[in-house]
């Protein structure tokens, strides 16, 4: 099995692929000004297992576009939106974020909890913007700065990681300068991380080993799990994910 597939395996079946909670999503919503009743067309952009998808879908009554390129991903979903009665508002779409089959100026929004660093966050909302109608709604969360000063051995790890890590008031600059209009913005609490992803993902860790016979592959992707958690444990204070929405502005 190779290592994609690995990590699929260990993730596919958890609630969610990444930080993040149902209460925050909906705090989102009630940022974005978006009201149940409007028709609203949403793409749910990696999407994972669903989390964000189900809680969009629900509270909207919104037809939401799930997309993301992993089909076992889409399978859970589709499994999770069956049981929640929301079939019929969730579409599973596989398909990478840097080709998107949408029309120009077809959604009302686009959703992104913790993905839009596959893309990088400039490029992202970038790309991603014309995708939107006039005073359509973005929302994303990501890798964020919480201090002015971080540990230097922090700030070496994100850099060589993720080098788009910045401030908040650093990605508000670029949503600015990239067409959008802030509405919003909240930093993840630690119960999203450590709660309601780091916490379930350890409680599979045997399982999946033992799936794999403890095979040195399989024993690098816990490794290396582990190890990122442990660093946030340490950093919590100096890191985390912010959540923006803006509206898209300036055409």
């Amino acid at each position: 099995m190779d290592d994609l597939a690995l990590v699929i395996d260990l993730h596919r079946d958890g609630a969610r692929q990444g930080p993040g909670g149902d209460e925050e999503t909906r705090l989102a919503i009630r940022l974005s000004g978006l009201k149940p009743g409007e028709n609203l067309r949403i793409a749910d952009l990696g999407c994972g297992t669903g989390a964000s998808a189900l809680v969009l879908a629900g509270a909207l009554d919104a037809r939401v576009i799930a997309v993301d390129r992993l089909p076992a991903f889409l399978e859970r979903l589709e499994r999770r939106a069956a049981e929640a009665g929301l079939s019929g508002g969730i579409e599973p779409l596989a398909a990478s974020m840097d080709a998107l089959p949408f029309d120009e100026g077809s959604l009302d929004a686009i959703w992104s909890e913790g993905a839009v660093y596959n893309l990088g966050f400039a490029s992202g909302v970038r790309a991603w913007r014309h995708f939107l109608k006039p005073g359509g709604v973005l929302a994303v969360s990501d890798l964020t700065w919480l201090t002015r000063q971080r540990p230097a051995e922090l700030e070496a790890h994100w850099r060589q990681e993720y080098p788009e890590v910045d401030t908040a008031a650093a990605r508000m600059a670029i949503l600015e300068d990239s067409g959008f209009s802030p509405l919003g913005y909240f930093a993840l609490p630690e119960a999203c991380w450590l709660d309601n992803y780091y916490r379930p993902l350890q409680a599979r860790f045997a399982a999946f080993l033992s799936r794999h016979d403890h095979s040195p592959a399989a024993r690098a992707l816990v490794a290396a799990e582990q190890a990122e958690i442990e660093l946030y444990e340490a950093n919590a204070a100096s890191f985390g994910y912010g959540y923006y929405v803006a509206r898209r502005s300036g055409d």
